[in-house]
């Protein structure tokens, strides 16, 4: 230990030696589209892949600016504290680059031991982008004394005021926000600065928990109604919901009815959690028949989430009006909540015939939800669960009886009848069901404990698993396993490194390379990522090549989220038969970026999903691999069954034969 501890500062000296220029390099470089016919980038890039700490540390004090450069964006995604000292030394860097690199990289990391040295590295640093790199990531590693540089920091720099307003947001997001935080990301929607910033702050005042901004109502509303900027409009209409007034119903329901996007009215209407129906009740009927499918969805999620005081009259008015299936089977669930028990006895055949007679595997889910209303449905749910052949039916099946089971009034009396169907849900051998389940059983809400004599079934089930494709229920069943037998909840197996980077394919493609992704409702241009994400890159291109995503669904929207595709199962939960690395490039989710899904850091393979808007709480946490740059119009249309006609890559790639890989 001794000896690694006195090489580590002796890297550590060496990398903060300011570099002189360089003669032209000797290393080795082959025809490619991209920077990575750099031999050496290939190989630390596939360091990172691997996630080689030990190997990687020399190339920090690489006296080739890229080298080190990529090698301190590598421990971006390794995440290993043992380059920590490296790196801080590295923020002295005579390359900006560099610096800039190793400041993401630390701010990935995310250990506080960083923020010492990034704090008085700030004193000095005169290069924007290093500022706001630096900034960022105090926020992401930061104690309280970072929020209070934060805080106070002062810059007329809108680069550097950017990375400050982002830093406001990463400390919110980790709840080590002050009150002074809170006042100056206030200051920040001020309409003088500029949209990063205001961006910023608007999404700290509405991702961070437990704030009461009812002190800032009139900045909030100004901004809500006034900004020029729909992102921002649609942030602080969601903060609107942490101000207490009597008149929130009014200013909720007036954004909720006028804004000309579809993103701050659903915000709106998110918003109006907790007031009371008849108060709201205009701009939410208004909001469930919009001509925009994602607030019709989004409010219809709202009624149910929201149900109680709501008529099933008033619902029953507006229902013929409600084509969408999706938006029909949230209103029928209210309505078979709310109500009385004779009118249930005569909607309930009725909405079961038209399960029945639905055209597709996506309706027919969505009415099984619907059904989940009235408990007295959960043997009908059960058994459609059960004997279905579409894995989007027992899934959604399954969504409804966990949904029926989390209800506040659930009765006693079936309590037995459901930790039965959830054991059978275990023993089914289907990853979806025996994922949902197991996470089910562990809610320490639903007291499931008492009903099973042995826990055994779930082991069984985990042996049964096929690792790396069903790492998602793995992850459920181990953390049952340990909460019910009372250990802490273990790490569980990584994901094995089964599928390198293929480097011969990856040198094919351009750095502006395009992807054309055609769906029912129109196409959609793609922009790949090569040089952040090679790995992610190379596999989506790879199986476009194969056809795999031809005549897959989009299988999952949310409104002013994501639309997500890539799952031959169509229910979410179909992985491949390998998995591949996460890639953390100093990058933000923003309108349209497209990122892998995965169930946790090294899972992804073949899930992908496009942004509806900045979705800043996912950055540095999912890969981005591509951007939208046609057909942003399209990605907004999209709905949950709507079919992937194609993909297709844009210009000739050259085969990549078996041999040259």
């Amino acid at each position: 230990m001794k000896l690694h501890y006195t090489w580590l500062l002796a890297l550590g000296t060496l990398a903060s030696c300011q570099y002189l220029p360089l003669q032209r390099s000797t290393n080795a470089v082959e025809p490619s589209n991209n920077k990575f016919g750099d031999v050496t980038l290939q190989k630390i890039y596939t360091l990172q892949d691997e996630r080689n700490t030990s190997a990687l540390l020399p190339y920090l004090s690489n006296p080739h600016t890229p080298y080190r450069q990529q090698a301190a964006l590598a421990f971006a995604s390794v995440q290993d504290t043992t380059a920590l000292p490296v790196l801080q030394t590295l923020l002295a860097d005579s390359v900006a680059a560099v610096r800039e690199a190793s400041a993401y990289a630390l701010g990935q990391i995310g250990h506080s031991r960083a923020e010492a040295g990034m704090i008085q590295r700030l004193a000095n640093e005169q290069n924007p982008e290093v500022q706001a790199q630096l900034l960022e990531a105090l926020g992401k590693t930061g104690t309280a004394r970072a929020a209070d540089y934060l805080a106070s920091y002062t810059t007329t720099n809108p680069t550097a005021q950017a990375g400050q307003a982002w830093g406001l947001y990463r400390l919110g997001l980790r709840q080590q926000q002050n009150q002074q935080v809170v006042q100056k990301a206030v200051n920040f929607l001020a309409a003088n600065n500029i949209y990063e910033v205001r961006l910023a702050a608007s999404n700290f005042l509405a991702r961070t928990p437990k704030l009461d901004l009812t002190q800032y109502r009139q900045q909030l509303l100004n901004a809500a109604t006034s900004d020029k900027a729909p992102e921002v409009r649609m942030a602080t209409a969601q903060a609107l919901a942490k101000v207490r007034a009597i008149d929130k119903a009014s200013f909720l329901s007036n954004i909720a009815q006028s804004d000309p996007d579809y993103r701050v009215r659903l915000s709106a209407v998110r918003s109006m959690g907790g007031l009371e129906f008849q108060e709201i009740k205009t701009a939410v009927l208004a909001a469930l028949q919009d001509q925009n499918i994602n607030t019709a969805v989004a409010t219809s999620e709202f009624l149910l989430s929201n149900n109680a005081g709501v008529p099933a009259q008033t619902l029953l008015g507006v229902l013929p009006n409600l084509l969408d299936a999706r938006v029909r089977s949230n209103v029928i669930w209210v309505i078979l909540k709310n109500s009385q028990v004779q009118n249930r006895l005569y909607l309930n055949p009725r909405y079961k015939q038209q399960y029945h007679n639905a055209r597709t595997p996506y309706d027919k889910a969505h009415l099984l939800k619907a059904l989940s209303g009235d408990f007295n449905n959960h043997e009908f749910i059960a058994e459609q669960v059960f004997l279905a052949e579409e894995p989007i039916i027992a899934t959604t099946g399954m969504e409804a009886l966990i949904l029926m089971r989390q209800q506040p009034d659930f009765p006693r009396r079936l309590e037995a009848s459901f930790a039965d169907i959830f054991k059978h849900a275990v023993g089914s051998g289907d990853v979806a069901l025996v994922g949902m389940a197991a996470a089910a059983i562990r809610d320490p809400k639903l007291n499931l404990r008492s009903q099973y004599s042995n826990f055994e079934f779930l082991t069984q089930a985990q042996q049964k698993l096929q690792l790396p494709r069903d790492m998602e229920t793995n992850i459920e069943l181990q953390k049952t396993i340990d909460y019910l037998n009372g250990r802490r909840e273990s790490e569980g197996p990584k994901n094995p490194y089964t599928h390198p980077i293929d480097w011969e394919l990856v040198k094919t493609i351009h750095t502006n390379q395009q992807v054309l992704l055609r769906t029912e409702k129109g196409s959609i241009t793609l922009q790949l990522f090569v040089e952040d994400a090679p790995g992610s890159v190379a596999n989506f291109v790879e199986l476009t090549k194969q056809g795999f995503f031809n005549n897959l669904y989009f299988h999952r929207v949310v409104p002013n989220f994501v639309a997500q595709g890539g799952d031959k199962r169509g229910d979410g939960w179909g992985s491949s038969d390998y998995s591949i690395r996460s890639e953390f490039a100093p990058l933000h989710y923003y309108e349209g970026y497209v990122g892998m899904a995965s169930a946790g850091k090294d899972t992804e393979s073949n899930q992908w999903f496009i942004t509806h808007s900045p979705t800043p709480h996912l950055d540095g946490r999912y890969t981005i691999f591509a951007k939208v740059i046609d057909g942003m119009d399209v990605v907004h249309r999209l709905e949950v069954g709507d079919k992937i006609v194609d993909v297709e890559v844009l210009g000739l790639l050259p085969t990549v034969t078996s041999a040259t890989k």
